[in-house]
Order: C-alpha cells, then sequence, then structure tokens
C-alpha cells in the first residue's frame, strides 16, 4: 500500500491563541479575502483584472494585499501567463479548495436567514 503524503500545516500562526476559529479567521477571515477565494471557486477568476470586475468593489491595493498573503500561506499560487507586459493568474491550490465546504455553508446560510440573497444555480455549487 502507498503511503499517504501529509499534508503541510500553516505554521506562524497562534499569536492570539491556539483556538483552530482565531487562526483561520485570522488567515481568511476579512471579507476581501473570502471574496477573492469566493470569485476563484464559483465564478474561476484568475486575474488580477478580473477580481477588480467584483461588484463589491475592492480597491487595488487591497486585493494586492490579499493575494500576497493567500500566496505566501499556501492558499493559492502564482502564475505567469503572459511574458510582456508581465502578467500573473492565480489558481487555487488544494489548501484553498478545501475551503468550498465552508463558503457553500456560508451560502446556505445567507439564503436561510438573510432575505433578499442571491441563491446561485445548483450546478454552481458543485464541484
Amino acid at each position: 500500500m502507498k503511503s499517504l503524503k501529509k499534508r503541510q500545516k500553516i505554521t506562524g500562526c497562534l499569536e492570539r491563541s491556539q483556538c483552530p476559529i482565531t487562526n483561520t479567521l485570522d488567515l481568511i477571515g476579512d471579507k476581501w479575502t473570502l471574496l477573492v477565494i469566493r470569485d476563484m471557486v464559483f465564478l474561476k477568476k484568475k486575474s488580477f483584472n478580473e477580481f477588480l470586475k467584483s461588484p463589491e468593489g475592492i480597491a487595488t491595493n487591497i486585493l494586492t494585499e490579499r493575494l500576497k498573503r493567500l500566496e505566501e500561506h499556501g492558499i493559492i499560487e502564482k502564475r505567469p501567463y503572459q511574458k510582456t507586459p508581465l502578467r500573473y493568474e492565480y489558481i487555487l491550490t488544494r489548501r484553498g479548495e478545501d475551503l468550498r465546504p465552508l463558503l457553500m455553508e456560508m451560502i446556505r446560510w445567507g439564503n436561510t436567514h438573510i432575505k433578499g440573497t442571491f441563491v446561485p444555480p445548483k450546478k454552481l455549487l458543485k464541484r
């Protein structure tokens, strides 16, 4: 039987406590980070300009910082897709894809408890 490679865990957290909720929120808990991940998971956005076109209106400096942080923690990978001028695309890693169920639960909760929220088509919520 093949041995399964154990996933490397994120280090350098635990600043406030050992609580997994606290530490997860410290990594991805602000609205902009979750919206970038949402755009990648459900809308298949990959480029800086695609993220800027989201209706929530993220500022370029905030987007730059969030993408850098997500990359530093192994949630996304940055890959060049054009040489002149140099442009990058951002791809979710397995760690990033593992956030899908969390986002799906947030969608379900919002649809259940917040009147008027957009109900996405079922095909969008499938893997």
